[in-house]
């Protein structure tokens, strides 16, 4: 992966989402997921609470719960389902998903640990650079293995899992695109 040279971060802090029922969100990342719940937060004047889980190498998901938090809008604050099932499109300045890293020699077990829990999980998705990103099978084009779930509140998570490193420059050859590409 590539070097920064403008300031040493060390990863991702943390990243806040909204749940619209703590207990329940405990209940799936702590008790599905294995996540430790590391702090809670009751928040000042009545505004709700911000408890933080641990995703591992010294990374935290936390979730904020506000008393009078409008609904989530499937198709605009998070895609409506699984990218398998033809779904990945979510408003600008959403929360797409969440990606957590996972070994590449587990995702398969994984996926069925999940399922044995009562999660629907999507299929096992080799993403690669063919014209539709996906191969039919592991091969060496493949740079990343994903298996994507919902949370209770509707929020797409994957367990993904690098199987190269990244930087080469065959990965880096697209033109960004711009607002005027845009056809809304």
């Amino acid at each position: 992966m590539g070097d920064n040279t403008e300031f040493e971060l060390r990863g991702v802090n943390h990243l806040a989402l909204v749940c619209s029922d703590m207990k329940r969100t405990v209940d799936f990342y702590s008790g599905v997921l294995g996540m430790p719940l590391i702090k809670t937060i009751e928040l000042p004047m009545g505004w709700g609470q911000h408890f933080f889980f641990d995703c591992g190498g010294g990374n935290a998901l936390a979730f904020f719960w506000f008393p009078d938090a409008p609904d989530a809008v499937p198709g605009i604050s998070a895609p409506k389902n699984l990218p398998d099932r033809g779904e990945l499109l979510s408003a600008v300045g959403s929360m797409n998903h969440i990606a957590l890293d996972v070994a590449p020699d587990r995702i398969e077990e994984y996926r069925d640990k999940l399922i044995a829990k009562g999660v629907d999980v999507g299929v096992l998705l080799n993403h690669d650079d063919s014209e539709f990103g996906i191969a039919p099978a592991m091969q060496e084009g493949v740079f990343v293995r994903s298996i994507y779930f919902k949370d209770p509140d509707g929020i797409l998570v994957e367990f993904a899992a690098w199987t190269r490193e990244l930087g080469l420059p065959e990965d880096v050859r697209h033109e960004p695109r711009t607002a005027a590409d845009r056809t809304v």
